[in-house]
């Protein structure tokens, strides 16, 4: 196994050289730039401007120079936040969205197991069934409409939880409701997912062996069932991981939450080149290593895998 982990690993390589690659020439590729304006600069001006940000020389010179920037760690400068570099940006914005996004997924997770275990375990009952209703409805309503019926609920009416802001004043009781709303679509497809692999395990021929050997249901659930049955919950958490910290832009607009969703969204419509390769590269750094430690913990989870 421990070649298996240092072949992966240095697979992830190539995959983020691919990807910065790609992503450098299709945003270049893309009409107009971060210098287009309704207004059209002058054009010595525009000269200026282009030759400090190095964007007058050939597009493959530019490629190089950033690569070389990016292995340094130096995602360059913001050709709009121009106090600012797109490290201190993503810097300023990153931790909140973590913070945000690993107190919601294990929300979601934990949740989601749990009411997928009672579900299979009671299947066709009133638990089933209302777990499972449950479940569609976070799938179904989007989190535009989850966050602000929590704040009308607990905020307004109730008054049990503050309306929205972050660091600060009534912190961490501000984490409570954006969590919720950004964990309750990935709670329920954790449930879904539990809930059609517990089944499947159950009625597995080891799973009736081991209950013909006079082990208590507990010790068959926990110690037989819950290994095999998890393995699509861990394929689901990589990418969910990184989708959760990035595509948390409704969440943070709603509670005020200074994130990279928001962050993200702005250097899109601004054409930020550098800040939305920045993004793009910390994104992809999250999903490549997450499904890195979801193919170790498939290992742990499930002794028949080889590693070969």
């Amino acid at each position: 196994m421990i070649k298996f982990i240092i072949r992966r690993f240095l697979s992830l390589i190539p995959t983020m050289f691919v990807i910065v690659t790609l992503s450098f020439f299709m945003m270049r590729a893309a009409p107009g730039g971060p210098f287009s304006q309704e207004k059209k600069l002058p054009e010595a001006v525009l000269q200026n401007v282009l030759k400090k940000f190095h964007m007058d020389e050939p597009l493959w010179k530019q490629y190089l120079r950033y690569c070389n920037d990016v292995l340094h760690w130096d995602l360059g400068p913001s050709y709009k936040y121009k106090e600012s570099t797109v490290n201190e940006l993503v810097a300023q914005s990153f931790p909140n969205s973590i913070v945000l996004g690993t107190v919601a997924l294990i929300m979601a997770i934990c949740a989601g197991i749990v009411v997928g275990i009672i579900s299979a375990l009671k299947q066709n009952k009133w638990h089933d069934y209302s777990a499972m209703s449950v479940a569609v409805i976070g799938i179904s309503v989007p989190m535009f409409v989850i966050g602000p019926v929590l704040q009308l609920v607990f905020a307004m009416k109730l008054k049990w939880l503050p309306l929205s802001g972050w660091y600060g004043r009534g912190w961490p009781m501000t984490l409570i409701m954006p969590a919720i709303t950004l964990s309750f679509v990935y709670f329920a497809y954790i449930a879904r997912l539990s809930r059609a692999s517990l089944l499947e395990v159950l009625r597995s021929d080891y799973v009736r062996t081991a209950r013909s050997k006079g082990l208590s249901e507990r010790v068959v659930i926990v110690k037989h069932v819950l290994k095999g049955a998890m393995l699509p919950v861990v394929s689901f958490i990589g990418p969910a991981f990184a989708g959760i910290i990035t595509g948390s832009i409704v969440v943070e607009s709603v509670f005020n939450v200074p994130g990279v969703g928001r962050l993200f969204v702005n250097s899109a419509l601004n054409r930020d080149y550098t800040l939305i390769m920045g993004e793009v590269i910390i994104y992809s750094l999250i999903l490549v290593t997450m499904n890195f430690l979801v193919d170790i913990a498939y290992g742990l989870l499930d002794p028949s895998i080889s590693y070969k």
